[in-house]
């Protein structure tokens, strides 16, 4: 495995840093995906508390591990590595190039839930709100019209238009899915949001 650093040692001739860095190199990585494996099973553990995602993934070990959660994450991963190589300019790609607008989305709504959250408990328990956003909601807004901005830029800059219209097709498989959930759980009479501590 050949990085720039690395590539600049060789060629300096420190063969033996070279080595020394593309260990270093690829430890980073291995604690990259470490922290994914982990954050990727905390979610699925959390969203099977709320009727998100099936309750046997909430299963945990006699040590307090969601086992399942994590090989869930786990093979998910593994099915990304194959795509990278039979279909690495389709399927791979997609999820690359969509990754970067579906998290600006993410953002933009996580902004929009701290609005409405907030103005809800201010108005039912403001005893609750330990602690406040400055410039609230000021400075929401600005957050708000600036990840929108950055994606309206993107669609007059001819190399993010892909990545722009990848992720627009995410946010819409996402939509669906959450519209597909909420019909499905209102024809068998179940709440739209299922509580915490349930």
């Amino acid at each position: 495995m050949l990085t720039p650093y690395s590539s600049a040692l060789a060629a300096m001739g420190f063969d033996w840093a070279a080595h020394v860095m593309n260990a270093i190199v690829l430890t980073a990585v291995l604690s990259c995906l470490n922290s994914g494996i982990y954050a990727s099973s905390r979610m699925l553990f959390a969203l099977t508390k709320r009727g998100d995602a099936p309750r046997s993934l909430a299963k945990l070990s006699s040590s307090g591990v969601p086992r399942r959660a994590i090989f869930f994450g786990t093979l998910f991963g593994y099915l990304s590595v194959v795509m990278s190589y039979i279909s690495p300019d389709t399927i791979f790609a997609f999820l690359v190039n969509s990754y970067g607008t579906v998290a600006i989305f993410v953002y933009v709504l996580i902004a929009l839930s701290q609005l409405r959250l907030r103005a809800k408990l201010e108005r039912e328990a403001p005893e609750k709100l330990k602690v406040r956003m400055w410039c609230y909601p000021y400075l929401t807004y600005v957050a708000i019209f600036g990840m929108l901005g950055i994606v309206t830029g993107m669609a007059f800059i001819p190399e993010q238009r892909m990545p722009l219209a990848l992720g627009v097709v995410s946010l819409a498989i996402l939509l669906l899915a959450f519209i597909s959930r909420s019909i499905w759980r209102r024809i068998k009479g179940l709440p739209q949001i299922v509580p915490v501590n349930s």
